[in-house]
């Protein structure tokens, strides 16, 4: 079951881990999804293999994210004369694999839009005491608008570096 609590600064959904019925992961399924679309601000996790499944899900959607970033600025800064350029090619086209990747299974799924809370200070402000789990996933919902436009933008510089590296090499080859 989900209960839902509102204060004066932020909403929050429970999915209890209540089994009671055959169908119960189909059942927290359904609840997850419920407040996912919802956008409710804080989701809180009691079954533990749904609550795993959601974090892992989220956690290769950052390492997407990152691995896009942090290759395409790598390969971006490689991308001054005088280094070797060969370097920085294979690392903008994985930047934009990691990208595309990204953007093709994570960016429309409503649990992008959720990081998996792990901060102490944080979780003490929400109502987990009133829980039967006592290891909950506690998702926060982010903005991510800015981390798509930044990964995108890098990785297209990146790649268009790359691509124009390659050109010169066919031309010249020519």
């Amino acid at each position: 079951m989900a209960d839902s609590g509102e204060s004066s600064k932020q909403t929050y959904s429970i999915i209890r881990e209540i089994y009671e019925n055959g169908a119960a992961s189909e059942h927290f399924e359904v609840k997850l999804e419920e407040a996912l679309e919802k956008a409710v601000s804080v989701i809180i996790i009691e079954p533990s293999v749904l609550g795993a499944e959601t974090a892992k899900w989220i956690m290769i959607g950052n390492f997407l994210h990152k691995t896009s970033v942090l290759t395409g600025v790598f390969s971006l800064s490689l991308a001054i004369p005088n280094y070797v350029p060969k370097a920085y090619v294979p690392l903008g086209f994985v930047s934009f694999v990691c990208a595309g990747l990204y953007m093709a299974s994570w960016q429309y799924d409503p649990c992008c839009k959720y990081q998996v809370e792990k901060d102490s200070r944080k979780l003490q402000k929400l109502p987990l005491h009133h829980l039967t789990s006592n290891a909950p996933v506690v998702l926060v919902r982010k903005d991510d608008s800015r981390r798509k436009i930044l990964h995108t933008t890098i990785a297209i510089a990146a790649v268009s570096f790359s691509a124009y590296y390659l050109y010169n090499i066919y031309i010249d080859g020519q």
